[in-house]
């Protein structure tokens, strides 16, 4: 199945995940986002020249939206690793299949109600899992990790409705990362840079070409595959971060974060359960 690429997204984006926390003991997250875009946008120039894809697209205003509307979840996304154990700020990212299935109910798509039920016990977990950031007085932190759910969930339905209309993946990861990286410009404009060392380097690249593999096999989960499910599968990222978290930094969670972790997951295998029965979704 075209959505199983999902698996392999995921392993990839836990990968960048890592890379980013050590890169931002030296940089800002605006900073990695310029790195990790820029990178990204030469590499995928040479991919689109070498696959033959037409740079010109009919669909330019759904590329640009989506690629602003990608740099800020992206940006969420990695100030929120800087500020939370990996784990954590991945699970709370990965909180965009519940609101992409919110899109996706205004957009016309029909819910059942398995599928409410299912949103609701992904919702209560939201809740559990952002206790103990109020008790941290980390507030600020967890509803940023939260806000590139939101936001990510919105970029993903983008991806959508760009591949129902033709879109090459490779096409669509380039103009992504041709704007985030136009919108990460912009930031350090009035930021400060740091300068980059061999290692700082060697990490900003990682995160670059791990996020850009990864991107084209989401990108192609979500365009061949079913898109609930992709949204599911992406939940592995949780799974492969929480190992790298206790290997790399012997981040632990507690049992209330681990407890809103599953019912997260299990929300999104009952959206995968319940969106089998929508004939608009097929393999």
């Amino acid at each position: 199945m075209q959505s199983l690429w999902m698996v392999v997204a995921s392993l990839l984006f836990a990968c960048m995940g890592v890379c980013v926390k050590f890169a931002a003991e030296t940089h800002t997250a605006a900073e990695i986002v310029f790195y990790r875009s820029f990178i990204s946008l030469i590499l995928m120039f040479g991919l689109v020249r070498l696959r033959g894809v037409a740079l010109a697209t009919p669909h330019w205003r759904w590329q640009v939206s989506r690629g602003v509307v990608g740099f800020l979840a992206l940006f969420s996304y990695f100030w929120a690793i800087t500020l939370l154990p990996l784990a954590t700020a991945v699970t709370l990212n990965y909180t965009s299949a519940i609101f992409l299935a919110v899109y996706l109910a205004l957009a016309g798509w029909r819910l059942t109600a398995g599928m409410l039920g299912a949103l609701v016990l992904g919702l209560v977990g939201v809740v559990v899992l952002l206790k103990p950031t109020f008790q941290a007085d980390q507030l600020s932190a967890g509803l940023i990790g939260l806000g590139s759910g939101v936001l990510a969930g919105l970029a993903y339905f983008s991806v959508r409705e760009l591949g129902a209309r033709g879109e090459p993946e490779t096409r669509t990861v380039f103009y992504f990362s041709l704007v985030a990286s136009v919108c990460a410009a912009l930031w350090l404009a009035f930021t400060e840079l740091h300068a980059v060392a061999w290692r700082s380097g060697l990490l900003l690249t990682g995160v670059a070409t791990f996020a850009t593999a990864a991107q084209l096999a989401m990108t192609r989960a979500y365009t061949r595959g079913r898109t609930l499910l992709a949204a599911a599968l992406a939940y592995s990222t949780v799974i492969f971060s929480s190992l790298f978290g206790v290997v790399f930094w012997g981040e632990v969670l507690a049992g209330p974060a681990w407890l809103a972790i599953g019912l997260i997951v299990l929300s999104g295998i009952a959206a995968t359960h319940f969106s089998r029965a929508n004939p608009a979704e097929q393999d």
